[in-house]
């Protein structure tokens, strides 16, 4: 089976063939980047859309955070409480020290 080829219309669109869309489990609605390479080769790539407001979690800062929490979860380096008085004089403790 030869690759596709695709038609650029007179607005600028393409249409990917149902095999294509298919074989990259994209629906539509669905986005995409674009990339030109130095060559000149494009490069497209499925994109999630995030909310705004949530754009903070995915930054390297946070993510990093993300992993070294859970490390200290996998290694025990934690401590639980019953409540938050217990909480708060845990951390009084700890600042006094």
């Amino acid at each position: 089976m030869t690759d596709p080829v695709l038609q650029i219309r007179s607005n600028g669109q393409i249409t990917l063939p149902i095999e294509v869309r298919r074989q990259a489990n994209l629906k539509e609605g669905d986005l995409l980047e674009v990339a030109v390479e130095p060559d000149g080769t494009l490069r497209l790539t499925p994109k999630i859309a995030i909310d705004r407001s949530q754009a903070y979690f995915w930054t390297n800062r946070w993510q990093q955070g993300e992993r070294e929490a859970e490390a200290d979860l996998k290694s025990g380096r934690y401590k639980d409480f019953k409540s938050i008085e217990e909480t708060i004089r845990d951390l009084a403790v700890e600042a006094a020290e």
